[in-house]
């Protein structure tokens, strides 16, 4: 993790306003892990996500799913649209790190079970970035639902908005996951979920879940 420590919240992908950009911190140039150039700790997360992490007050919340054993990654150039196989059950979980030290403070369960939908060789079944807005975290597990922990981790409601198989839309048996992240905006979270059939945004009330209102797309 490469950070400035007096940096400003990170409340979602993108940073805030979804810009992606800082414009308060100075980000080295290099760094070397190994060697241990301008990186000031890091971390061991078990199982397997692209999500990216978030940052508020002096915690980053990171999510994943774990399974028994290693999952299989396949990155580079091979042309492959086939689905991973994962016919094992995963754990989609959230923890939160001390942003000075990097110690895990909590490693809390959203949810276990096989996965409804599959992935892509070079993906994972937790591709989408969590949301605060400092008093609640929310995660999108993709097909597994959507999660609202508080800051200490505790689960507060969770939403199932079925399956989400975003893949190939010319070969549909091609499952790739889902990754689109939420955002949180006037006491709402919003979710865009484009998938092979009946896609939609709706938004839920950050509160207690309860769905607001619905689109089609």
């Amino acid at each position: 993790m490469v950070f400035d420590l007096s940096a400003a919240n990170w409340p979602q992908f993108r940073g805030p306003q979804a810009a992606g950009v800082d414009t308060n911190a100075v980000a080295p140039t290099r760094w070397d892990v190994e060697k241990g150039e301008n990186v000031r700790w890091q971390t061991t997360i078990p199982g397997l996500a692209h999500s990216s992490p978030i940052i508020w007050g002096d915690r980053v919340y990171v999510t994943t799913a774990a399974r028994p054993g290693k999952a299989d990654l396949k990155v580079g150039l091979y042309g492959d649209i086939e689905s991973a196989s994962d016919q094992d059950p995963h754990q989609w979980r959230l923890l939160a790190l001390d942003k000075a030290s990097g110690k895990i403070v909590f490693d809390k369960l959203g949810y276990e079970a096989v996965p409804r939908v599959k992935r892509h060789t070079k993906s994972s079944h937790c591709n989408s970035t969590p949301a605060t807005d400092g008093k609640r975290v929310v995660a999108l597990f993709g097909s597994e639902g959507l999660f609202c922990f508080d800051l200490d981790g505790q689960l507060l409601w969770k939403k199932n908005l079925g399956p989400m198989d975003s893949g190939y839309y010319q070969v549909p048996s091609a499952q790739w996951g889902f990754a689109s992240s939420p955002v949180i905006h006037d006491g709402k979270v919003v979710v865009l979920c484009d998938v092979q059939t009946n896609s939609f945004l709706a938004a839920f009330n950050l509160t207690d879940g309860k769905e607001l209102w619905r689109a089609p797309r």
